[in-house]
This record gives structure tokens, sequence and C-alpha cells, in this order.
């Protein structure tokens, strides 16, 4: 759907299709996009959803809904929506998923869900009926994507290079968060590294009231043998879990470097990976450092 909202351009997609094509998925990349995003939305409410792009205050520009069988009985409606949707001159854009049989009951035998259209019954079954129902919307739909060799990672990235905008910064995001052990580990952490075996400054009088930012803490931090060879070991595991994450359709990653405070080491650590990271163009990197502030 494209509209002018007082100046501004406004943009819906419809995700529909078979279930366990992977419109979780798809939802998933819109949401990195940027996009409002609503799950299993009623097709009568779409319209409805459109209304709010009218208010100036709603500030909704894109959104995208998914619309599937889960709605029952409203779910046969969904057509008729759509080109009622079309005649309003809100006529939003329809991406249909789908999948070959053997793919989608493999699918739901890994997950061990049931199928809507055959809660009791054959999975089989309802893919079958689920397939001849949707016919009709398929035929209906702007752009239609077979996912039965798609990994979610790729499928992501897929949606992301063909139906995002352009200008869109698909790169993945990888922060790398310092911290202290004594204030606890993050939460948030995807890998965590210990750095506590480096040369601790908190012991040099003259280096403990600086950061890990600081040229002095670097040189002490990097003294000796351990540093470079702790380098020589990390650097080539990030070159090869970088663009593996990046591949698998991962858009956040973060690194947790701990030391005892999180105020030398780790910052030290990070810095230093960072700027290791500046040549792979498939990531935007950022530092935080949680601890630096804290006695």
């Amino acid at each position: 759907m494209n509209e002018q909202q007082g100046g501004k351009q406004v943009t819906m997609v419809v995700i529909t299709g078979h279930s366990g094509a992977g419109k979780s998925e798809a939802i998933a990349a819109f949401e990195d996009g940027g996009y409002f995003c609503v799950d299993n939305l009623p097709p009568r409410m779409i319209g409805s959803l459109g209304e709010l792009f009218r208010h100036q205050g709603s500030g909704v520009e894109r959104a995208a809904v998914v619309s599937d069988v889960r709605g029952g009985d409203y779910f046969d409606d969904l057509l008729h929506v759509l080109d009622d949707l079309d005649v309003d001159g809100l006529a939003p854009k329809v991406l249909f998923l789908e999948a070959d049989e053997q793919t989608l009951v493999d699918r739901y035998k890994e997950t061990r869900r049931r199928h809507p259209l055959a809660p009791d019954g054959q999975v089989v079954d309802g893919i079958r009926a689920e397939r001849k129902m949707l016919t009709p919307l398929r035929e209906r739909a702007d752009v239609v994507m077979d996912t039965t060799d798609l990994s979610g990672g790729v499928l992501r990235r897929r949606i992301a290079e063909e139906m995002l905008d352009g200008d869109e910064d698909q790169r993945m995001a990888l922060t790398l968060l310092t911290f202290g052990f004594k204030n606890g580990p993050p939460r948030e952490a995807d890998l965590i590294l210990d750095v506590r075996f480096l040369p601790n400054p908190h012991y040099e009088d003259e280096l403990r009231p600086l950061t890990g930012m600081d040229p002095e803490v670097v040189e002490y931090v990097e003294s000796g043998t351990q540093a470079g060879e702790f380098y020589g070991r990390l650097m080539p595991l990030l070159d090869f879990l970088i663009p593996a994450y990046v591949a698998e359709g991962k858009t956040h990653l973060t690194i947790a470097i701990g030391c005892t405070g999180g105020r030398h080491r780790s910052i030290t650590v990070a810095d230093r990976i960072s700027r290791r990271l500046q040549s792979h163009s498939d990531v935007v990197v950022r530092i935080k450092n949680r601890d630096v502030e804290l006695e």
C-alpha cells in the first residue's frame, strides 16, 4: 500500500501463504527493516490498520501484517478485503510464501506442531487442503517466494534484498560490550570473552585511574606474549564467525568482553577487536563500555 499522508509515504505488506513456509521469518525481516508488524491479523482488521495511517499522529509509515488460515473462517474474507482496499486506494503488496509438500511435512515433524487445518488428523491432509484453499490468493499475490530450499536466515536476507528499501542498511549490528565480572555478566551477550588472564593495570598506582582507552594501559595490557598469542587465535576465529553469522541472517550480535572491573583490560581488547572488524563491510561495529564509570 502506498498512500500520501500529509506528504509522507505509507507502505503496507500483507504476508500470507502455506503454514510452515516461513511467515514468522518473513515478519521478522520486515521488523528488522523498521516496519510496524502485526502477526495473525484477521483480514477485516487490515482496513482498520489502514485507517490509522490517515491520522497525522499515528507515527506509522510502514507496516507488515501476517494473515493466514489461523484466522479460521475470517481468513476467507482476505481476497475480498484486498479488493476493497484496492478500490479505496489503499493497495497493499501481497507476499505469498510456499514450499513443497515434503518440506512442509518435515518442518511440522521438527516442530511437532499441529497443522491448523488438521488439528486432529494427518499433517499432510491439512497441507493439501490449505494448498487448494490458497490457490486464488497465490494468483493474486504480487510476490511469490518458494522457501523449500531456504533456511530462515537466507529467507530474511532475500526479503531484505528484494522487498525492503534499497537504502536500508542491511549490515549486521555488532556490539562489543565491555563489563566487569564483579558486577555480573550481561544477559544480552551472544558470546562472552573472559580476558582476566591478561596483565591487570589495577595493581599499578599510576594506571589505576586510567581506562583501557589510554595508551599507557594499552601498552601494559598488551605487553609480553599472552596478548599477542590471544589475538593470534581470536582474530581468525572472528574472521570466520562474523561472515557465518551474516550468512545465517543474524541481524544483531553482542560480544561481551569481561575483566575484573570492566575498566582496563576488557576495553583495550574491545578496541583492538573493533579495529580488526572494520575490514568487514557486512557489519556495523559499536563499543559499549558498561562499567567504566563504576568505582
